[in-house]
């Protein structure tokens, strides 16, 4: 249930982000996906000549696409919009790990997040929900997740994760609070 909560926390987070646009009047929106465009065309999505994912071998280069901290909020919220072009690719970004305990419902949620821009009262947490067969870090790890992007469906509504093939606690921490 409060599963669902967080859901509709980014779905607003993003309707929010595109209704709060600079003062211009325009949306932030569509600079998001202009950058978000430029980084598929090579600024950032780079290709690795590793195995897939998974770690099995795959004969070929598979994309990676690294999600920045100068273009976060911008790519993550391009990829929950245009989610039918991720699913299935590889994704790498770096942000805090965090744990919600739903003991009601005997379930446990896991998530990489960074803290990004509010708007009309409202605050985000712009990453996604991670599913990973290894050890969990602890609560509030800086971390580098890398995995596929999937949706799976529960009680009847359809969630997007990133199911891990590496889970890496760093040192040095990153920018927590992203804008773009």
């Amino acid at each position: 249930m409060k599963k669902h909560v967080f859901l509709i926390f980014v779905m607003a987070w993003t309707f929010l982000l595109s209704a709060c646009g600079g003062s211009s009047g325009e949306s932030t929106g569509g600079d998001a996906s202009q950058a978000v465009q430029s980084n598929r065309n090579g600024t950032q999505a780079v290709s690795v000549a590793s195995g897939a994912p998974d770690g099995s071998e795959s004969g070929g280069t598979s994309e990676v696409i690294d999600i920045k901290e100068k273009l976060f909020v911008g790519q993550i919220n391009d990829i929950y919009l245009n989610a039918e072009d991720y699913l299935g690719k590889t994704l790498r970004y770096e942000g805090i790990f965090k744990e919600d305990v739903y003991p009601e419902y005997d379930a446990v949620y896991y998530y990489v997040i960074r803290y990004g821009p509010g708007c009309c009262g409202s605050d985000a947490s712009p990453g996604f929900e991670v599913a990973w067969d290894g050890g969990y870090p602890r609560q509030d790890d800086w971390v580098e997740a890398v995995g596929v992007l999937e949706s799976y469906e529960e009680e009847g509504y359809e969630y997007l994760r990133v199911r891990l093939s590496s889970l890496t606690v760093l040192d040095e921490r990153g920018e927590e609070n992203v804008t773009m």
